[in-house]
């Protein structure tokens, strides 16, 4: 009977306030979409240099590793004093947390192409930028994207903290509802978080499987087979 009571109390909130949770919706894909942006942004190009320099693959994971141990709201106080409130402080938060699974995996994906391809590349005549576009990145991308993955639902996850320091975000829906007591307004923000984590999870889940090198030997397989 309460939970029949919580649904019809979250049927006519969300009937109520439809637009207010489309707001927060769309300012949550915001946060997280920039911090993925910007995540990409860093951790692609740092990864391909790492590989190129592996003195200093030990230092840049192992900075990497110290951000993720801070807890997220303390990190988001100690950053007030710096760049204030607001979604400015929490992008930067969930940046630092976006940085680990990304570089990680591009390093690792770049790494686990078989040596005898890179050097056939450079044997008829690619330049290394060439071996990197045409050869490595290619076959490293599943790895890249599973990085992703696991960042972006993070990120999405965790974005909802952004609320705690001023910024926008479904997050303002689960403080609301957590501060006067009332489940319908939590479940108002939690639902299209969960909702957006599980389309991202599934969407970058797909293109993981997709541009495997498993999936496209498959691909051809079936394709030369077809031809046949």
């Amino acid at each position: 009977m309460a939970d029949e009571s919580l649904w019809v109390l979250l049927i006519k909130y969300l009937q109520e306030h439809w637009q207010l949770v489309l707001t927060l919706t769309w300012q949550h894909i915001y946060i997280s979409a920039i911090t993925l942006v910007i995540a990409l942004v860093i951790c692609i190009p740092l990864g391909i240099y790492l590989t190129k320099n592996e003195k200093l693959t030990p230092y840049a994971i192992g900075i990497a590793n110290i951000g993720e141990t801070i807890p997220s709201l303390a990190f988001l106080a100690f950053l007030i004093p710096v760049v204030g409130i607001g979604n400015k402080n929490a992008i930067i938060v969930l940046v630092i947390y976006a940085i680990l699974p990304i570089l990680q995996n591009t390093y690792t994906g770049i790494k686990s192409v078989p040596s005898s391809l890179v050097q056939a590349a450079r044997g008829v005549g690619m330049t290394e930028f060439q071996v990197l576009l045409w050869v490595q990145l290619p076959i490293a991308k599943a790895v890249i994207i599973a990085g992703i993955r696991v960042a972006a639902v993070w990120t999405i996850g965790t974005a909802t903290l952004a609320a705690a320091i001023g910024g926008g975000g479904l997050g303002k829906l689960i403080f609301s509802g957590l501060a006067s007591y009332r489940s319908e307004i939590t479940f108002a923000g939690a639902f299209p978080a969960t909702i957006l984590a599980i389309v991202v999870d599934y969407g970058l889940k797909y293109a993981q499987t997709v541009t495997s090198p498993e999936h496209r030997v498959a691909r051809l397989n079936k394709k030369g087979e077809i031809e046949c």
